[in-house]
């Protein structure tokens, strides 16, 4: 009874150069049949490497064939995976086994991060002509797009937020993809704009300045401990930014109580005293957790509201005074 044959399905990353093969995939197509659905560009690489390629259908009875001919025949898998394929093979060979046995290889795999570059590829595509209406209604001009869209950041970052906040691992995952979608979207917007640039120019000032920042893992700086970190990276941020330091440091658009969290924390580093009132000074000393917080600062809520008063305006004055103060008494940009 003679052996049976071999079905190589040979599976390739889509998003790396044809080329890019390792030392196994390369034997295989130099030393047997290549069948594939459609010519390509990983098709053209092999040929010239020396690989001899037939564009066939992409059918089990079609695969067969060759290996009744050849014994030994190498299927070049598309972007796809050509899963309907190998499911037939799959199907045919259970009741057939001695006709030929199917083998997987990996040529190629994706690196960390390869997915992304399907992210940009998609959002290019709707945003481009012929792709989606909605969208393109809202990027055009690209000069006025990012602040038309600039809602939709916002909203996407506060369901992150809440995800996070609840600790829920699936929405976690599914709310970051939207808000990542976001800053893909604008980044492809601004390829349009009068001063373009792209998606790769954000990654690489991205990489620069987390370089930049952290000299004691990239640059081999001694440091004493996370005080020392933390000073270094206020010091290079503050070096960065020059006269820009202070407008940028503090988000306005930030709700009230997180702006004065940063402001805060901001005046902390910067040796800066807040002055607290009498009655703040008792309130604090009888507050013993976040419930008991929570219920003083909805009393003061309700105060202000008995008064005419408006808590969340009257907070944000408060805090971009002392973000002005804090910033004129220490020159620091650090939020």
């Amino acid at each position: 009874m003679a052996d049976p044959g071999r079905i190589i399905l040979l599976v390739t990353s889509p998003r790396l150069p044809a080329g890019l093969l390792s030392a196994q995939a390369w034997d295989l197509v130099r030393s047997h049949p290549v069948l594939a659905p459609a010519e390509s560009e990983l098709v053209d690489a092999v040929r010239a490497a020396g690989g001899a390629v037939t564009v066939v259908a992409p059918t089990a009875a079609v695969v067969l064939d060759a290996v009744a001919e050849h014994g030994t025949v190498v299927w070049l898998s598309g972007p796809s995976g050509d899963s309907e394929l190998a499911r037939e093979l799959g199907l045919r060979l259970a009741r057939e086994p001695a006709v030929a046995e199917l083998e997987l290889v990996y040529g190629s795999w994706d690196p960390p991060g390869a997915r992304l570059l399907d992210v940009v590829a998609v959002l290019d595509r709707l945003v481009s002509p012929g792709g989606d209406p909605w969208l393109r209604e809202r990027t055009e001009p690209p000069q006025q797009a990012h602040r038309v869209l600039a809602h939709y950041l916002l909203e996407e970052a506060y369901e992150a937020y809440d995800a996070l906040d609840a600790q829920d691992l699936d929405a976690i995952r599914e709310e970051l993809g939207d808000v990542l979608m976001q800053v893909v979207l604008h980044a492809r917007i601004a390829e349009d704009a009068e001063r373009p640039w792209t998606i790769d120019d954000l990654a690489g000032e991205l990489v620069a300045k987390l370089i930049r920042r952290n000299p004691h893992v990239f640059a081999g700086e001694e440091v004493s401990g996370v005080d020392e970190i933390m000073a270094n990276w206020e010091r290079i941020k503050r070096e960065e930014k020059g006269d820009r330091a202070r407008a940028a440091d503090v988000p306005r658009s930030l709700p009230a109580l997180a702006l004065a969290a940063k402001v805060l924390a901001r005046a902390e580093r910067a040796g800066h005293p807040v002055p607290r009132p009498a009655a703040v000074t008792e309130l604090a000393a009888v507050l013993s957790d976040e419930g008991e917080l929570g219920a003083a600062l909805l009393a003061v809520v309700a105060t202000a509201r008995e008064r005419g008063l408006d808590a969340e305006a009257a907070l944000r004055r408060a805090a971009l005074a002392l973000a002005a103060s804090v910033g004129a008494d220490s020159g620091s940009s650090a939020p």
